[in-house]
């Protein structure tokens, strides 16, 4: 086999389609987000970022920096070995004691990142409960996805959102069997929202475990950020919340927070936990000032809902087609993927906008778009900017306009 041969026709059929991604080579500027400087070959120069899941600026914030800049001075750069190993550092256990404290749980366990948590979780409970079958959500994320196809166990999908489509499905399951829900509360590419309460009855009605995945939702929702869980009161009621660290909390790691007792059954049986090294103290100690500081202050999240709201206004009075949802998510619906990457190219090459585009098989085809997601930190300046290029480009590409414009 010529193996060169099959890796270039597959990146040229990714070319050929629109779907090939090329990165934008930035670098973060500290103190100036959304701002962020872009190389292209031997030149540089600002650009404004308006797709970054730091939803909220905080991997930017002065506290953040601060206890890292602390804690990399008092233990160095890293873990120096996996948390069975010489990992474990002191801010690893106050890290976890506050993740427990901001979802009301009696333990959490911290991973190297939101895809890891997900995917040793899942794939621990449900291939060590015996006979176990999880029922999963149509729209779960792709490390969801793998975690539960890496278990071994059943897995039954039921319709997106449907606490209905998920009885029927329940119902049909013996009811001695080891049963496992598993579903997001806000979905990272549309932006709805699930009906975790009904959700939560349907599960409780059969006797089967929840799994929540707040990762877009942990720091934005909730009165200390505890994600849309702790906005609607239904904490007590997930056997699994899960969340990240790398979003609105601006650092980096995934976790998972619940009963002491299954939290030590993850630690103790999650090849995904075991085998890898720990986090390094510095981003252990940033991610713990980040959740202290939005335990408290609400001034973030109001700027970012406000915020959000505007582009939203914006957008609609001169047609730009969105998804109608309830969440901070603004996909910008171009339904094509060569337009699609067109656009963000003329946005960043032409307006230094950065809007990376989304297409197949992170969304399905024909549902190409711009995910945008306002900040705190984006300007008035920044948004007529970004409202006056997107109006240009439309017609430029001659793509319909939605009856919404004025």
């Amino acid at each position: 086999m010529n193996y060169e041969a099959f890796f270039k026709s597959a990146l040229d059929g990714l070319r050929s389609e629109g779907r090939y991604r090329v990165f934008a080579d930035l670098e973060r500027q500290r103190g100036c987000f959304p701002r962020a400087k872009r190389y292209v070959g031997d030149d540089a120069h600002d650009v404004t970022v308006w797709c970054s899941n730091d939803y909220l600026g905080m991997g930017q914030h002065p506290t953040v920096l601060a206890a890292m800049h602390e804690a990399l001075d008092a233990c160095g750069a890293g873990a120096g070995g996996t948390r069975n190993i010489s990992g474990t550092n002191h801010y690893h256990i106050l890290l976890e004691q506050e993740l427990a404290d901001l979802h009301r749980k009696e333990a959490a366990l911290i991973f190297t990142s939101g895809y890891v948590s997900n995917w040793a979780t899942l794939s621990t409970l449900a291939a060590k409960m015996p006979n176990c079958v999880v029922l999963s959500d149509s729209g779960n994320h792709a490390s969801m996805i793998e975690g539960i196809r890496h278990s071994g166990a059943e897995r039954v999908i039921f319709r997106h959102n449907d606490p209905e489509d998920l009885d029927r499905k329940l119902a049909q399951i013996p009811a001695d069997r080891a049963k496992l829900v598993a579903f997001e509360s806000v979905y990272s590419m549309d932006g709805d929202i699930a009906p975790i309460a009904e959700l939560c009855d349907v599960a409780d009605k059969h006797s089967a475990m929840t799994y929540l995945d707040e990762v877009h939702a942990v720091g934005l929702y909730g009165p200390r950020g505890g994600g849309i869980a702790e906005r609607e009161g239904l904490m007590d009621r997930l056997t699994v919340i899960e969340g990240t660290l790398g979003k609105a909390f601006g650092v980096f790691g995934g976790y998972i927070a619940g009963s002491a007792a299954m939290c030590d059954f993850v630690r103790s049986f999650a090849s995904g936990f075991i085998f890898t090294t720990a986090l390094p103290p510095a981003v252990a100690a940033g991610a713990r000032a980040s959740i202290r500081h939005l335990k408290t202050s609400q001034l973030e999240r109001a700027r970012h809902q406000e915020r959000v709201a505007k582009v939203r206004r914006r957008l609609d009075a001169i047609g730009i087609p969105t998804m109608a949802n309830p969440s901070h998510i603004i996909p910008v619906m171009v339904k094509d993927p060569v337009k699609c990457k067109q656009i963000s190219d003329w946005l960043l090459d032409r307006h230094n906008i950065y809007i990376q585009p989304i297409n197949y098989p992170t969304v399905p085809r024909g549902t190409e778009r711009l995910r945008i997601t306002p900040s705190p930190l984006h300007s008035n300046e920044d948004i007529d900017a970004l409202v006056g290029a997107l109006h240009e480009l439309w017609s430029q590409c001659a793509l319909a306009r939605s009856s919404a414009a004025a």
